[in-house]
């Protein structure tokens, strides 16, 4: 069993909690549903934050799915010009068997045009 990294990231409407941790819910949970990983899987979830967003941690959304018991740590993004406004970004660590080049990353909303060599179709 290898630990692999599922990268994430997803715009937030509005600089508001509820704002904040719905579209992380939304994050983490598409990047379990895609890749099937189960809570007892996961190493550790970390999670940045554009400056902008100042009103909720992104790690409340992991434990209101459930992963209170999962290593949970939030920073903010270094300022760079340029960067679209308003973003969560995500690494989730995983215990798996799957090779790097099988694991399906999340990119919601504007975050699509942060990779769109992958975030796949429909997301």
């Amino acid at each position: 069993m290898a630990l692999r990294g599922v990268r994430g990231a997803t715009s937030v409407p509005a600089n508001d909690e509820s704002a904040i941790i719905e579209s992380t819910r939304l994050m983490i949970s598409a990047a379990m549903e895609t890749n099937g990983i189960r809570a007892g899987e996961i190493a550790a979830i970390l999670f940045t934050v554009t400056s902008d967003l100042d009103r909720a941690f992104p790690a409340r959304a992991a434990r209101e799915l459930g992963l209170g018991s999962v290593p949970l740590l939030d920073f903010v993004s270094p300022q760079v010009p340029g960067d679209l406004p308003r973003l969560v970004r995500m690494l989730l660590l995983w215990n798996t068997d799957l090779e790097q080049d099988h694991i399906q990353h999340v990119y919601l909303g504007e975050a699509r045009s942060l990779r769109p060599d992958l975030a796949g179709p429909g997301q």
